[in-house]
């Protein structure tokens, strides 16, 4: 094995469709027009020297080293920054060039540090590179004249070190940081021989603007910006290419290797989903696989109140199956029941809900998904007939108008989020429909044309005044409507839309948002061009969550905003698998596919190639579960990958539905919440120890490539077939590529996937069959996949969570950047160093009002249970509303949301809680308790540790 090493062309691809055709050291060749003569060069194989030029970065022309002499033109003229012109003749290797190269080189070396033998860069720098390519052999000037300004090594960030005495000043850095990120972090500081690159006003990187996506480190021709890991470990030897287990963005990643070992996380160029880009999640905080409270043995107990026993794996499965299977004989078959994880592979998903199905007999089998992006399947299956986004990330570069509805993509897919603010740095319009004012709403060099501060638990309210706009100043799209829709039903949603109750006028009155912005914002996305809808957990985690996403197609269809680039509604999943867990049948009404547990032909697909009955009757959701659980007649679950207790909502009410139960199993990575209510606890894999696919928010079906051997003994799908195997149910599979041939013959839209094509491709996007032998990047081109589009009533129901004397603030939740989810992943690497605590975002006034100042101990209650945290006095949340995160166990947030659900799913009504917020003392005795807990884990860990 080796690195893998991408093609460097040296400036971007250019996108015309007229080509030129030119002669390069006696050589012809067709680009296309507005190509530079380097990248011409280099798709013949010639590499012209350079340092300033990547291929991810527009050309600058500040080294001077590319020069090329072109027939009839006077000089040598840089490459990079020069385009190739039909007829034209040119020579990349003359005497005259070597002079010029040479000493263009001679002054790059003359001002550096002579110590490449000991460099953490040695072998992997440009600088070292070029210098062999032109030849240099000695340098005129000597090494001891006048440095570049030299501020001294920064530290400061946790993952990379920044060296200003290696620095060749090429800016690259400062490039990336904005062409790449669209952060604007860097810059350069002083001018001429003074000038030295600098973090924001001559700060520290950690104090900087830096949001350590790595850009400016994949950028950097030197060790001026070089991994930590790499300076201790030492450069890698092999790679491997694999997809990101964080967020739904999908980011395809080459992990570098020495052994063993990983080295460092490099986002891979031909990345479909990230094109090159990261974030800090996945470029940095892969370190939980070697965590020390990483748990690699079995254990079992009797009871929850027991300590853990290590064990065999032969001894923790036989268990397992001897419970489940005593459970089943007393209780019924329906008394046991299964949660597939969306961090998660395909493979192991399926085979989850396939042990629910076949071998344990029913289908009590639900996903997390039930909590995040359930309404996204049904609303979106029910108006167009497919439970999924409609478009490709490459679509946002031809949007004209973005409408940004309850999502924080900057801080939750941040990879996506750079791609849409170079969109809206190159003009096109934003509207944030969101109770808090996000960066998007104004940052540099990007703002908002509308923000939309709507009360939560209103989206439905301000999506149907939008749609009154639309619909009574005649801005919908008649032709479309007419040839792609049933008419009918779109009259009868034109009618009730038009009502004067669903004007902006009436809508502001519980919406709080002013009635102009209302009818501008609607204009604009009617009359802008190409419009398209990002939505997120904002819009689903809501008692009319199905509502809203219907209520979201309805406007895309009504203003022909639908089958074509640039368009489209686009959920932006959560989590890393959180669409492929739901493709792979993980609800419980639901097989592959979206295809309902009761249809008699689906079905026996099924059992044909199962050689199992199926029953018809859709099974328990995770609620219900909870519910049985508490009742008496459900007593087993087999979780995998998931923490119900620290996700799901009402607290109190997960914790004692698992506490019911007889044999909760838990596999994962640590002893998460819900392990403490758990009799056995089954050691799980990393996304670096295993092979399988994860689909990502645009469907891309991906490769998860295995870099390390397991280091708990077996890849997640490995565990889900003992335990089958010892129910009586053997499940034959030597690698997940066979899983996913029985997927493809079992699911029509993944008819086409196999191992072998996403290999050849790098990644498809489903439906992948016949008609689409390699996928579908844009969704109903010409047509619905259901046939008709279908216009839904959508009437605005107010929650049944009150505000009211009592609880006179509304509670919503989100994520942060530096974090993930319920933090079992980021907690555990130098992340939390930007983000140690889970705090409280309220308005100044509201925290006058209740003498709260910033950094205060405050009690948060809601009428399920009650929290404690530090506040942090903001005017990001307008007076009424508050906002925290969900990362840390030690805050429970979970403990204050209530028990409402979506109408349609039971997807929870997290952003909706009506809450008091009051002066406290410190943490609550729960609290407490818990720290005290998790300060004995961590002893107990380093014991071992040192033991070992």
């Amino acid at each position: 094995m080796s690195l893998i090493q991408e093609i460097d062309y040296g400036t971007p691809r250019a996108r015309a469709e007229k080509t030129v055709t030119l002669t390069i050291d006696g050589s012809a060749v067709t680009v296309p027009e507005g190509t530079s003569i380097m990248r011409a060069a280099m798709e013949l194989g010639t590499k012209i020297p350079k340092l300033c030029s990547t291929d991810m970065l527009e050309a600058f022309g500040s080294c001077r080293l590319c020069l090329v002499e072109i027939d009839g033109r006077p000089g040598t003229p840089a490459s990079c920054t020069t385009p190739a012109a039909s007829g034209m003749v040119v020579r990349t290797q003359t005497d005259r060039l070597k002079r010029l190269r040479k000493g263009v080189m001679e002054l790059y070396i003359s001002d550096h540090p002579l110590d490449c033998l000991t460099c953490s860069a040695n072998g992997d720098c440009e600088l070292q590179d070029m210098a062999g390519a032109v030849g240099l052999r000695d340098v005129r000037y000597g090494y001891n004249g006048a440095k570049h300004p030299n501020p001294g090594l920064d530290e400061s960030n946790p993952y990379f070190t920044y060296d200003p005495s290696k620095c060749i000043v090429c800016s690259r850095c400062v490039r990336a940081c904005e062409e790449v990120q669209g952060t604007f972090a860097l810059t350069i500081a002083g001018r001429g021989f003074g000038s030295v690159v600098s973090p924001g006003m001559e700060e520290p990187f950690f104090s900087s603007e830096c949001v350590s996506c790595g850009a400016c480190i994949q950028a950097c021709p030197t060790a001026t910006l070089n991994e930590k890991s790499v300076i201790e470990i030492g450069t890698p030897e092999h790679s491997v290419v694999t997809t990101c287990a964080y967020c739904g963005v999908g980011c395809s990643f080459k992990a570098e290797m020495r052994g063993d070992e990983v080295v460092r996380m490099v986002p891979y160029k031909d990345g479909k989903a990230n094109r090159g880009h990261s974030c800090v999640k996945g470029r940095f905080a892969w370190g939980y696989a070697n965590h020390r409270e990483r748990i690699l043995k079995p254990m079992i107990r009797d009871k929850i109140s027991d300590p853990w026993r290590e064990v065999s794996w032969e001894e923790a499965i036989a268990h397992t199956a001897a419970e489940f299977k005593r459970i089943q004989e007393k209780y019924g078959r329906g008394s046991i029941g299964g949660i597939t994880s969306s961090r998660c592979t395909d493979e192991e998903t399926f085979l989850v809900q396939k042990l629910v199905r076949a071998t344990f007999g029913n289908n009590n089998v639900d996903t997390c998904a039930r909590v995040c992006h359930s309404p996204t399947g049904y609303g979106l299956s029910t108006t167009f007939g497919t439970s999924a986004g409609t478009q490709d990330f490459d679509s946002v570069e031809h949007t004209d108008v973005v409408i940004l509805i309850g999502a924080n993509p900057t801080d939750a897919h941040p990879v996506f989020a750079s791609r849409m603010k170079k969109r809206l740095r190159a003009g096109a319009k934003l509207i944030v429909i969101d109770p808090r004012r996000i960066d998007l709403v104004r940052m540099p060099h990007v703002e908002a044309a509308y923000h939309l501060p709507l009360q939560p638990g209103t989206n439905v309210a301000i999506l149907s005044a939008l749609a009154h706009v639309i619909v009574t100043e005649g801005l919908v799209n008649e032709k479309f409507v007419r040839e792609r829709c049933d008419w009918d039903e779109f009259s009868d949603w034109a009618a009730f839309v038009a009502e004067p109750r669903n004007s902006p006028e009436e809508v502001a009155k519980v919406s709080g948002v002013p009635a102009e912005a209302i009818r501008s914002a609607a204009r604009l996305y009617a009359t802008g061009g190409n419009g398209a809808i990002y939505y997120g957990l904002g819009v689903t985690e809501h008692s009319q969550g199905s509502t809203t996403v219907m209520a979201i197609a309805n406007l895309a269809m009504a203003t022909g905003n639908i089958g074509r680039t640039g368009v489209g509604v686009n959920p932006l999943r959560g989590q890393n698998n959180v669409q492929g867990a739901c493709d792979m049948g993980s609800f419980p009404h639901e097989l592959s596919g979206y295809r309902h547990i009761a249809n008699d032909a689906t079905r026996a697909m099924f059992e044909a190639l199962w050689e199992k009955p199926l029953d018809s009757e859709p099974g328990l959701r995770i609620p219900n579960m909870l519910d049985a659980a508490v009742d008496g007649s459900f007593k087993g679950l087999y979780v995998q990958g998931e923490d119900i207790l620290q996700s799901d909502p009402d607290t109190h009410h997960v914790s004692a539905g698992l506490a019911a139960m007889e044999c909760v199993v838990v596999q994962d990575l640590f002893l998460n919440e819900t392990a403490n209510y758990a009799h056995v606890f089954l050691p799980g894999s990393t996304f670096l120890e295993k092979n399988g696919t994860f689909i990502n928010a645009e469907r891309r079906i991906q490769l998860v490539r295995k870099v390390m051997a397991p280091k708990n003994g077996y890849e997640d799908w490995e565990i889900t077939c003992l335990i089958s195997e010892a129910m009586g149910y053997p499940m034959h599979y030597d690698h997940p590529s066979e899983i996913m041939d029985e997927i493809a013959r079992l699911t029509p839209t993944f008819a086409g996937v196999s191992f072998e094509k996403l290999d050849r491709l790098g990644s498809v996007q489903w439906p992948c069959n016949e008609k689409a032998p390699e996928g579908t990047p844009v969704m109903h081109i010409g047509g619905f996949v259901r046939g008709k589009g279908k216009f839904v009533v959508t009437e605005y129901i107010a929650t049944d969570e009150k505000t009211g004397p009592r609880f006179p603030l509304l509670l919503t939740t989100g994520r942060i950047l530096s974090q993930y989810n319920v933090g079992a992943q980021t907690r555990r690497t130098a992340n939390v160093i930007w983000h140690e605590e889970d705090r409280l975002e309220i308005h100044p006034h509201d925290a006058e009002q209740r003498g709260i100042s910033d950094g205060d101990w405050v009690k948060l209650a809601s009428r399920a249970g009650e929290t404690s945290l530090r506040a942090l006095i903001t005017e990001r949340v307008a007076p009424g509303v508050v906002y925290t995160t969900f990362h840390y166990p030690t805050t429970q947030a979970n403990v204050v949301t209530t028990e409402y659900s979506d109408w349609a799913t039971n997807c929870p009504e997290y952003k909706v809680t009506a809450v008091q917020v009051s002066p406290s003392n410190g943490p609550t005795e729960w609290q407490e308790q818990y720290e005290e807990l998790a300060r004995k884990s961590r002893r107990i860990a380093a014991t071992v540790e040192a033991a070992e």
